[in-house]
C-alpha cells in the first residue's frame, strides 16, 4: 500500500508547479505577419487560375485537332428537326445519297434512303447539287426537312 501512494503525490505536485516561459509581447505577435500572408494568398490564387486557364487552352486545342481529323467530305448534315425531348430527325448526305435518320437517346434508326434522282424529284436537292464536288445545302435546313416530311406524309397517308 505504501508503494501506491508516492506516484499519486508526485503527480499532484507536478501539476501545481509554475512554468518559467519567456515573456511574449502579445501586440507585436498578432500584427507582425498579416501583409505577407495576404500577398502569398494572392500569388497562390494567381497560380491556380493560371493552371486552370492553361488546362482549358490545352483541352480546347486537343478537341479542335480531333474534330478536324474526324470530319471528312463524305458525310454532311443537310437538315435537322427536333421532334421532342431527346428525339429528332436528321437528313444526312452520305456520298451520293440522302438518308433520313430518326435519332433518340438510345438509338439512331435509318428511316429512308434517297438516291440522287429521287431527292431531286422530291425537291430535297437543288438542280446542281451532286454535279460539283461541293454540294449545295438548302438555305434553311429546318424548312427543307419540314417540306420533306410534308411530301412524305402526302405520299404515305391514305385518303
Amino acid at each position: 500500500m505504501l508503494l501506491a501512494a508516492p506516484p499519486v503525490l508526485a503527480a499532484s505536485s507536478s501539476e501545481s508547479t509554475p512554468l518559467n516561459l519567456p515573456a511574449v509581447d502579445q501586440h507585436a505577435a498578432s500584427s507582425g505577419g498579416g501583409g505577407g500572408g495576404l500577398v502569398r494568398t494572392f500569388v497562390g490564387l494567381a497560380i491556380v487560375l493560371a493552371v486552370i486557364y492553361g488546362l482549358y487552352w490545352v483541352l480546347k486545342q486537343v478537341k479542335a485537332s480531333r474534330e478536324s481529323a474526324a470530319s471528312g467530305q463524305g458525310l454532311e448534315s443537310v437538315a435537322t428537326i427536333p421532334l421532342g425531348p431527346n428525339r429528332s430527325l436528321h437528313l444526312v448526305r452520305a456520298g451520293r445519297e440522302l438518308v433520313l435518320l430518326g435519332v433518340s437517346e438510345q438509338s439512331v434508326v435509318p428511316i429512308r434512303s434517297y438516291r440522287e434522282d429521287e431527292a431531286r424529284a422530291l425537291g430535297l436537292l437543288d438542280r446542281g447539287a451532286f454535279e460539283d464536288d461541293e454540294p449545295t445545302a438548302p438555305a434553311s435546313g429546318g424548312a427543307a426537312l419540314r417540306d420533306v416530311l410534308a411530301r412524305l406524309q402526302q405520299l404515305t397517308v391514305r385518303s
